[in-house]
């Protein structure tokens, strides 16, 4: 089983590449592989609850994030930095995530085999 981390950095809505990320994700956990989310940057709001994407007539990505763990995805990780840069706090997020120091980043990547951007 290969470790891999995937680097949520993209604002979530207005483009299809996180719902196609989304895809890709449940499709190697689906294979029994482990997969683990880091939000960084404006990453972040991707888990940003209260969203009405709808509104602008673009497709509400909150009911994939919900299915991660139906797929056994339980390793959501947010750099604290990030959302103190957004003033945003851990509970301003519709899923319970851990929180990690930019200082930590690289040795989470270094405990991961492969690594994809998101």
């Amino acid at each position: 089983m290969k470790n891999h981390l995937f680097i949520m950095r993209t604002l979530p809505h207005g483009k299809v590449y996180l719902q196609e990320t989304l895809d890709v994700i449940l499709t190697i956990a689906a294979f029994d592989q482990k997969v683990s989310l880091l939000f960084l940057d404006q990453g972040v709001f991707q888990l940003k609850s209260d969203q009405r994407p709808e509104a602008l007539d673009l497709k509400d990505t909150a009911a994939i994030f919900n299915a991660l763990d139906i797929y056994d995805i339980h390793d959501l990780y947010v750099e604290i930095e990030s959302l103190q840069q957004w003033g945003l706090k851990p509970s301003d997020l519709f899923l319970p995530v851990k929180e990690i120091y930019r200082k930590d980043v690289n040795q989470l990547m270094h405990a991961s085999d492969i690594i994809m951007g998101g």
